[in-house]
């Protein structure tokens, strides 16, 4: 057995595979349990209760007091505050997006911003060469966003809920980047995750202290149940221990799983039934996600999403 599959099939046997495959099926149910649980509470409130209950988990298992001291050192607490102001926009952003578009649409438009954001924040922090495929993916990416904005049956796609999945993507984008400094700085990375959720819950509560409609719902308790002890602290705690008995490459071939069970999930369970100029744009939003994954993950770079 030689090459990738070699490779798959070595990381079969150290066990690493399936915890993080596990991992990225968990985050690609963030949009669709949204959608399903249909819950009246406001989506920002939703992710405030899911960052400080996900990320208070999280800690207790991932992170030591020395490692969390790292992240307020003199030459990393500015990062360390940006990874916290990004992770707060994304999980409202995203949320919204999918109240807004369904989890199908909103999940392609978000993941597949982000490769262009890193790509733009290396090149700005690292001076990282532009190669042909992020070129290539970017435009994919423009182009599919593009797609979903062309009126369906005369009922034109929700230009807010599509710009909320950019600027999702985006944070997320900077999200990578601000992880990457930390970890050239000295930071404990183990630690940052648990951090950067828990405090931008809190930095997001006072919405949810000031919006409580909805919040005490039956359905409301289970999605944020699941949400924060399934797909954050759960999912984080299953890729941390499967990626360190796996390869980069294959660590980033199993996390393109996460839009897949996402847009699956939505058009067979939720029955989202997007046109036909909004699966163009959404293909051509993953397409571009492949595109710039694949020179990456040759050369074994990668950073979770994380949902």
């Amino acid at each position: 057995m030689t090459g990738a599959a070699g490779r798959l099939g070595h990381a079969v046997r150290g066990g690493g595979v399936v915890p993080v495959l596990a991992a990225a099926v968990l985050w690609g149910t963030v949009g669709p349990a949204q959608v399903l649980a249909a819950s009246s509470a406001s989506p920002v409130a939703i992710g405030a209760c899911r960052m400080l209950l996900g990320g208070l988990v999280l800690g207790l298992f991932t992170a030591r007091q020395a490692g969390v001291r790292t992240l307020w050192q003199c030459n990393t607490r500015w990062w360390t505050w940006v990874s916290i102001l990004v992770t707060a926009v994304f999980q409202v952003c995203f949320l919204e997006a999918v109240a807004r578009t369904g989890a199908a649409l909103a999940t392609a438009v978000a993941f597949g911003t982000v490769p262009a954001v890193t790509g733009v924040c290396g090149r700005a922090l690292a001076g990282e060469r532009f190669g042909g495929a992020w070129f290539c993916g970017s435009v994919c990416a423009l182009g599919g966003i593009v797609l979903l904005l062309v009126p369906a049956d005369g009922a034109p796609a929700d230009g807010v809920g599509v710009l909320l999945g950019m600027i999702a993507g985006a944070a997320f984008g900077v999200y990578v980047a601000a992880t990457k400094q930390l970890g050239d700085r000295g930071a404990d990375t183990a630690a940052a995750a648990p951090t950067s959720v828990f405090c931008a819950g809190i930095l997001v509560s006072p919405w949810a202290f000031a919006h409580p409609d909805g919040l005490a719902e039956p359905r409301s308790l289970v999605l944020i149940g699941w949400l924060a002890l399934a797909t954050t602290a759960l999912g984080y705690l299953l890729f941390t221990w499967g990626v360190a008995r796996i390869s980069g490459a294959t660590a980033g071939t199993l996390s393109l799983a996460e839009p897949l069970v996402s847009t699956v999930l939505g058009v067979v369970l939720l029955g989202e039934r997007p046109g036909p100029s909004a699966v163009a744009g959404a293909v051509l939003l993953l397409g571009g996600l492949v595109l710039v994954s694949v020179p990456a993950l040759r050369h074994g770079r990668y950073v979770s999403s994380g949902g």
